[in-house]
């Protein structure tokens, strides 16, 4: 049996037992990396623990640290309470505030994963606050910071038009931030409009504590939220001015607010969603392996082998979505260009509908909780039974990647084949 046929196997194992089984499906992938790594891949125990994302790790702690002491002296409270007030008490209109500000954020040069780092908890409080459907609230942060990071000024745009200019190609910059834009915007309207009113996996007495909650913002702030209010600023300010480690700046102002309030603040690092971090770095340290290996790149060969050029551009679209939803985007974007390119060299495919859906699909499934953007809202979530959230996050990713390329190859490729 080949090797990509264990890993991706014993992928598939992994998911069915962590989804059918009260077991963290982080603890599984940790052991599946270890037992696949060394006796089918034959790489080391250094090689596997190379894979272990350890940015990201800094970044989840460091922000969910910071945002636990925020909630526990009220900062988080005064905010949502001052976002309400913002949009005239229209607390319907949230989710598409926070749409609008991420893809401000991310088309103006911010990486995504930081944009949504910054408003995945806070739009999570709301979402806790004012009963809104946490699901919507989280994906349309993501989607908004996707709508905004193909422009020319954005990290993903800026990647994707150096990889093109180094060939023969010629994208239009335009074509690349309106496809990804409106696609994002498109589907912001359709989680609001099919998933803002349905039920969600409350957590016992979730209810009762955010009333209490409500009964207790009011005034202005007193001096530990001024001062989080400015640890919060300078945490924007480097992170998106300076492009300083957003886990590492979290991690300092957390530690700076809990020296001045220890009393209140003894308990903030129960606040880290420690079983998130569990699932996500088991996956993505699994992922990694399998990268390293090269099996990813040998699947993403087979499917550019295969078929008419138009078959091959689906099939290369749900390549990277299915990739993605466990991987870094921006390492599959970067991986998956210079394989499609001898593809449209080749062909009468639109050089510029193809990388805009490659694009379009690497990136529209980053709602996944092995994914940094979908790990944040996963793990910010409040007042919600983690399994249960847990599940409706994985099946709206599941239809993100079964629907997504399809839809993508659809808009973007098919009418210029």
């Amino acid at each position: 049996m080949s090797a990509e046929v264990i890993s991706i196997g014993a992928l598939l194992v992994m998911f069915v037992v962590g989804t059918a089984l009260p077991i963290n499906l982080g603890i599984l992938a940790f052991v599946a990396t270890f037992a696949v790594g060394t006796a089918s891949l034959g790489l080391t125990e250094d090689e596997i623990f190379e894979g272990f994302p350890a940015k990201l790790f800094v970044t989840i702690v460091g922000v969910t640290y910071l945002f636990s002491i925020a909630r526990r002296n009220g900062t988080i409270d005064w905010l949502v309470a001052a976002g309400v007030r913002l949009v005239r008490g229209k607390v319907a209109l949230i989710p598409w505030v926070l749409f609008a500000v991420a893809a401000v954020l991310t088309a103006f040069g911010t990486f995504t994963p930081a944009a949504v780092a910054i408003l995945a908890p806070i739009g999570m409080n709301f979402a806790y606050r004012y009963k809104l459907n946490p699901l919507v609230v989280g994906m349309m942060v993501i989607s908004g910071g996707h709508a905004g990071a193909f422009s020319p000024l954005a990290v993903s745009g800026a990647l994707v038009l150096g990889l093109v200019d180094k060939t023969e190609l010629q994208v239009s910059a335009v074509m690349l931030f309106s496809a990804s834009f409106l696609i994002n915007l498109v589907l912001s309207a359709l989680t609001y409009a099919l998933l803002a009113k349905r039920p969600v996996p409350l957590a016992e007495g979730s209810e009762d504590a955010a009333r209490d909650e409500d009964q207790a913002v009011s005034g202005r702030p007193d001096w530990r939220q001024w001062l989080t209010l400015g640890c919060l600023m300078a945490l924007v300010v480097g992170a998106l001015g300076f492009h300083l480690e957003i886990g590492f700046l979290a991690l300092a102002a957390g530690a700076l607010l809990a020296l001045v309030d220890m009393r209140r603040q003894e308990k903030a690092v129960e606040g880290v969603s420690w079983s998130t971090l569990l699932l996500v770095a088991g996956m993505m340290t699994y992922i990694a392996m399998l990268e390293k290996a090269g099996i990813i790149e040998n699947i993403s060969e087979h499917a550019a082998g295969l078929g008419a050029p138009v078959a091959v551009a689906l099939l290369l679209c749900f390549t990277v979505a299915v990739t993605s939803a466990f991987a870094s985007s921006t390492a599959i974007l970067t991986a998956i260009i210079p394989i499609a390119v001898p593809l449209l060299l080749s062909s009468h495919l639109s050089a510029a509908g193809l990388i805009a859906a490659l694009a379009v699909s690497t990136t529209i499934v980053d709602t996944s909780p092995f994914s940094t953007n979908g790990a944040l809202v996963l793990s910010n979530a409040r007042g919600v039974d983690p399994r249960g959230f847990y599940r409706q996050v994985i099946g709206y990713t599941g239809g993100m990647v079964a629907l997504g390329p399809v839809v993508a190859w659809g808009a973007l490729v098919l009418p210029w084949s």
